[in-house]
């Protein structure tokens, strides 16, 4: 099961140069997503994120990436694997392509990456300014419930200089900006699922070069198959990003443990760290290196030291941009990252004590040593048991007050749900994986994982330090306890599966992993015991364990394989900018409006566009009068417009004679709170427009 510590099958096809170009491929196409991300920070900045400049720095950053690649160490992979492996991923970007979501509005990430990645290759910037005499002067905004902010676009700046400051890291909308140059809209909306092919490659080359033989296309067609990953596929998520980074970082890990080379480890920290460029989240496997790297260390190894180097440079890089472009966001999500931050502390705490004791001739107690491996094990099993029967004792609860909660709350009442708006559901989010997956393979990737800790611990205890496989062992695993013990998102399905797109695929390789172990007889006390007769009995053991997992991932997947989410949310747009003349400034007066409608107008539209707030848009005299003193602001010729998108009700209260412009049905996800989701149920979009004052 490892190739850290077994050697290859006998007959295995020898290594070829298609499997060293796919292997030093994928690092190359994710050390080329990071560079796009770190170059986008300054840049971006300065307002130079322009194809004249940037495509340059691109191609040359393409060929320094090349000349690194090529000198980076590679295992063998044999040609017919290495084919298995660019068939599935192929099949998964074309799968995505032809289904892809269209998520145009900002109704959820999707749709804010979107606009912000519209927004940065249009104007260069990522802070957004709008002048203040657009809008009808820096008095505008000193109206109380006036802004020109909408969900995941915050104003910032003051009245006489405001400006909007995209939600999220950079790294999503610097990549899928490079579409909007490329190919328009339409290029931006099928770049994520040739990402998501990428990644699964990453995962099926990280699988093959650790079981050898067939066992990573497996595991890619697990992974492949699973409804998250494709559902993050088919829209402009950070998830795709990530999944190519993070995969390609844990596969240079491997190839540098088994090669003890430093250059392999040095980019590998970057991509891991670096990971955080595109999704914040990264943080999290960023930290989970440092136990991995303080037992490198201690072995002597020569990876440990640029590894921990490499990773700091990518955290460093990737927490600078978030604090010069994304102030507002991190601040928004204070709650989430200050526990990551404090884990990081006592993490690198508990590693440097380990290491200081260690170097002055500490070591473990021989008792403790011997059951290490046995309690470990017990540990896994115990931790994974204790998290899948959480709902029989807890119920998890957030700050009823938290916008989310309200979310919960309204779903709820629609779902015939008991409305408990503070109800987070993290206690059934084993459950979650089960239905994407199946109960039975999530008890063998349990299984397996408890195998594969006791025998990096029989490994370490017994001075052989650890296998190359350990690392990701520990990073993905650990991940994957995170996730499920704090999922951390508004728990309406399947938007929330996407914190999962880590723990599915693990679950995928651990039991690829467990199979290719039975396979290849099990344990040696068995195969001496049963000779010819275990051996085929663990053969069928391992295509047992396969097709528990991909049948019911196939199952789940298969209401949606021809899913697209959104699709035809295109039009709506365009009517909206045809029907809004030069000079023209948008208000949005009602709710839908205002969280849909202000960064579209204003980013595809090419018009100023305003938002109200809640609290004006229930004080009608009051928004009246905003009305009035941002109408008579405005320059000569300039028109102020209502935009409305609930109905044409709230043009109607203001005296607004309400023209609908766009009138369009389109499919959304179903958001579920206790059930997978097995289809899509109709969104229509209808916007009015009215001339203000009458």
């Amino acid at each position: 099961m490892s190739a850290a510590t077994s050697p290859p099958m006998p007959g295995a096809a020898p290594g070829g140069r298609l499997g060293a170009w796919l292997q030093r491929g994928v690092v190359a196409a994710a050390l080329m997503v990071l560079t796009a991300a770190l170059l986008a920070g300054p840049l971006a900045w300065l307002g130079w994120w322009r194809p004249a400049l940037v495509v340059p720095l691109l191609a040359v950053s393409a060929l320094v990436a090349l000349a690194l690649v090529a000198r980076l160490p590679v295992l063998p992979i044999g040609t017919g694997p290495a084919w298995g492996l660019i068939v599935v991923s192929l099949a998964t970007g074309c799968w995505a392509t032809a289904t892809h979501s269209s998520q145009i509005l900002p109704r959820r990430d999707a749709g804010s990456n979107l606009q912000a990645a519209i927004a940065l290759a249009d104007t260069g910037h990522r802070i957004l300014q709008v002048p203040a005499a657009s809008i009808g002067g820096p008095q505008i905004l000193d109206i109380a419930g006036l802004t020109i902010a909408s969900p995941a676009f915050y104003q910032v700046g003051d009245a006489a200089q405001p400006a909007v400051e995209p939600q999220f890291v950079i790294g999503p909308a610097a990549v899928y900006s490079l579409g909007r140059w490329v190919g328009g809209i339409e290029a931006m909306l099928i770049l994520p699922g040739w990402l998501v092919a990428a990644g699964v490659l990453a995962l099926g080359l990280l699988t093959t070069v650790v079981l050898r033989g067939w066992w990573g296309v497996v595991a890619a067609l697990a992974v492949a198959i699973q409804f998250p990953v494709l559902h993050t596929g088919r829209a402009t998520y950070s998830e795709p990003l990530a999944m190519l980074t993070l995969g390609a970082g844990l596969l240079l890990m491997v190839l540098a443990a088994r090669r003890d080379h430093a250059r392999a480890a040095a980019l590998a920290g970057l991509l891991i760290g670096g990971t955080a460029l595109v999704r914040i989240d990264g943080l999290r496997e960023a930290i989970l290196l440092l136990p991995v790297i303080a037992l490198g260390a201690l072995s002597g190894r020569a990876w440990a030291r640029p590894l921990l180097l490499g990773t700091a440079v990518g955290l460093l890089g990737s927490f600078a941009a978030a604090l010069a472009l994304s102030r507002e966001y991190l601040g928004s999500i204070t709650g989430s990252l200050l526990p990551l931050v404090a884990l990081g502390v006592a993490t690198a705490g508990g590693a440097l004590l380990v290491l200081v004791l260690a170097r002055r001739g500490l070591r473990m107690p021989t008792t403790l040593a011997r059951a290490l491996p046995g309690g470990l094990a017990l540990a896994v099993l115990g931790t994974g048991i204790l998290l899948a029967a959480r709902p029989l004792f807890l119920t998890v609860r957030q700050d009823a007050r938290d916008p989310g909660a309200r979310v919960v709350a309204g779903l709820q009442q629609r779902q015939g749900l008991p409305v408990d708006g503070g109800r987070t559901y993290a206690e059934h989010s084993v459950t979650w994986l089960a239905w994407w997956v199946g109960p039975v393979a999530l008890a063998v990737a349990l299984i397996t994982l408890a195998v594969l800790f006791a025998r990096v611990a029989r490994a370490w205890t017994a001075g052989e330090g650890l296998p190359a496989w350990a690392g990701v062992l520990v990073v993905a695993s650990g991940s994957t306890l995170l996730t499920l013990w704090r999922p951390g998102i508004t728990p309406d399905h399947p938007w929330a599966e996407r914190r999962l797109v880590i723990a599915l695929p693990f679950v995928a390789l651990l039991v690829t992993a467990g199979a290719a172990w039975l396979w290849r007889g099990g344990p040696e006390a068995w195969r001496m015991s049963t000779g010819a007769r275990g051996a085929v009995a663990g053969r069928a053991l391992a295509c047992a364990a396969i097709v528990t997992l991909l049948l019911p991932s196939a199952a789940a997947t298969w209401p949606h394989r021809l899913e697209r989410v959104e699709a035809g949310s295109l039009l709506p747009v365009a009517q909206v900018c045809r029907a809004l003349a030069p000079g023209d400034v948008a208000v949005a007066v009602d709710a839908r409006a205002a969280n849909e409608w202000p960064q579209v107008i204003r980013g595809m539209c090419d018009r100023p566009a305003l938002s109200t707030t809640n609290a004006l848009r229930n004080d009608p005299h009051a928004l009246a009068a905003a009305l009035d003193r941002v109408a008579s602001g405005l320059p000569s010729g300039a028109r102020l417009v209502l935009v409305s998108a609930d109905s044409a009700a709230a043009i109607t209260a203001l005296g607004g004679t309400p023209q609908q412009v766009a009138s369009s049905v389109v499919l959304e996800d179903e958001r579920l709170l206790e059930r997978r989701p097995d289809g899509v149920v109709p969104l229509p979009i209808e916007i009015w427009l009215a001339a203000y004052p009458p």
